[in-house]
């Protein structure tokens, strides 16, 4: 995963949308959600404080720091007789 962005993206003038931080972070894994993040942040660092497009950004990069740390806790305990699957978590990591 690459931290470069779309040259679209970096045009000047180019205006950033919500779709666009859709776009980079719905299919979100732990393993590139920091590189994920960072291209977030950098997307929209020019957006006033509070515009829109960056709260929704803010928000997302908030999950994503979080998904990267904790890792991804996988099945579902309410399936009966089929226990979930750990956390890729570290043992004694904080969340």
């Amino acid at each position: 995963m690459s931290e470069a962005e779309s040259p679209a993206r970096r045009r000047l003038g180019a205006t950033v949308s919500v779709d666009d931080v859709r776009e980079l972070t719905a299919a979100a894994t732990p393993h590139f959600a920091q590189q994920l993040r960072n291209r977030v942040a950098r997307l929209v660092a020019e957006l006033p404080a509070d515009d829109p497009v960056r709260r929704f950004a803010e928000a997302e990069i908030t999950r994503l720091t979080a998904l990267g740390r904790s890792g991804e806790v996988r099945g579902a305990a309410a399936q009966d007789g089929m226990p979930g699957l750990p956390s890729t978590a570290l043992p004694g990591r904080p969340s």
